[in-house]
């Protein structure tokens, strides 16, 4: 029997359960399985044929027969369709009609179900959803909450019913509410990022562009033109020609030599950049990033190589540390450019894949040594490893003015 048919299936089952969420309930949202999370709540509706609520000499809660828990399961048929489609609706008209569908839903089983203010809950609980001011949903919640109370003392239900619905459903409103400011400013800093990488990318080949027309212009058009006098010359002096021919030559070698430079640093990538995209990257995640950086003169390939491990620790941090914290320091030790990152994650057992095996063989290449030590529930530690080429002694004079050590 092959033992790799129930993983595929489970595999299949995943991704058929996967997209049956994205039609419920839009990916763009970022809730997850959350709002079927949300429906466990649904059971409080049942609370009445599962207990007998009384008090002194008369009942204080109604029960539950048959006929009861028929009108309460026939609400939950209704209420299932108008629960998902205030997720799916992005009209502000569509929601609003959606929460006070659920809102009448929860006033016409009072009578019948003391818990049906269930149903309330859920609906001043997208009333934070519904867009616009916060005022704007306030008053929505404060309406609901008002003909829920008015409905209390019609019906002669104990008034600390109201109490506790209004305590559950504000605390419900404003965590909903602030859920979604955080998520609409999540979704503008990441667009701001976009915007400052578009036009960061946008300026790099304007002055990549102009550098090659300054370095190139002028050298292509002395090569035309001593490629044309050198075809002029073959015939009526041939010396003559082949000096011009050497000296275009010897022309595209220094232009080749040049481009190469030119290409070599803008291929460099700037470990001050990289820290500042990192910071951008991690704090918009939610993660408290901190940094220093020491002055060392690296040059362009150690930068590059060291602003190269801190983008693949970085991106590892965002995509599966669930870290809280991270630090990265540089600085030199002993003749070497250390560069270390932190932070507290999850930890996990070291599996080396291409980003890792590509990092470790660029350091190594410049000689340099790359450490990870991660411990499940402890984090994550890289260390980063460079030589630094020796600082030049400094020549001194004594007073006679010969060189040397006085």
């Amino acid at each position: 029997m092959n033992s790799g048919m129930p993983i595929t299936s489970m595999r299949t089952t995943r991704m058929k359960l996967m997209q049956w969420r994205r039609r419920i309930v839009p990916d763009e949202l970022g809730l997850g399985w959350t709002p079927f999370y949300m429906l466990g709540y649904l059971v409080f509706l049942f609370i009445p044929a599962i207990f007998d609520f009384s008090g002194g000499s008369e009942r204080m809660w109604r029960g539950m027969p048959g006929i009861h828990l028929g009108a309460t399961l026939a609400t939950i048929v209704i209420f299932l369709p108008l629960y998902f489609a205030g997720f799916r609706m992005t009209a502000m008209r569509h929601r609003i009609a959606c929460m006070l569908g659920v809102a009448v839903l929860g006033y016409a089983l009072l009578p019948l179900n003391p818990f049906s203010h269930t149903y309330l809950i859920y609906a001043i609980s997208s009333a934070a959803f519904i867009g616009g001011r916060l005022a704007h949903k306030v008053s929505w919640m404060v309406l609901l909450l008002l003909a829920f109370l008015l409905e209390i003392v019609l019906i002669g239900f104990p008034v600390f019913i109201f109490a506790i619905t209004a305590i559950v459903s504000v605390a419900v409103f404003f965590s909903n509410h602030y859920y979604s400011e955080n998520a609409r400013k999540g979704a503008q800093l990441k667009l701001s990022h976009d915007e400052v990488r578009r036009l960061a990318a946008l300026a790099e080949r304007e002055r990549i562009g102009r550098d090659l027309h300054d370095l190139l212009g002028h050298t292509l058009s002395l090569i035309a033109l001593k490629s044309e006098l050198a075809g002029k010359l073959v015939e009526r002096d041939a010396a003559a020609a082949r000096r011009e021919i050497d000296e275009v030559t010897r022309v595209a070698r220094d232009a080749l030599s040049q481009v190469r430079r030119a290409v070599t640093g803008i291929r460099a990538a700037g470990l001050a950049a990289e820290l500042a995209s990192a910071r951008l990257l991690l704090e918009s995640s939610g993660v408290t990033f901190r940094y220093t950086l020491e002055e060392l003169g690296l040059s362009p390939e150690t930068e590059t190589v060291l602003a190269l491990g801190v983008r693949e620790a970085v991106t590892n941090i965002q995509r599966h540390a669930h870290a809280t914290r991270a630090e990265v320091g540089v600085e030199r030790v002993a003749g070497h450019a250390v560069l270390r990152i932190v932070d507290d994650g999850r930890g996990s057992a070291i599996v080396p894949g291409n980003g890792l095996s590509g990092m470790r063989e660029r350091i190594e290449a410049l000689g340099g040594m790359l450490r990870v030590d991660s411990t499940p529930g402890r984090g994550t530690r890289v260390e980063i490893e460079l030589p630094l080429p020796e600082p030049a002694p400094v020549e001194r004079k004594n007073l006679s003015g010969a060189a040397g050590v006085p």
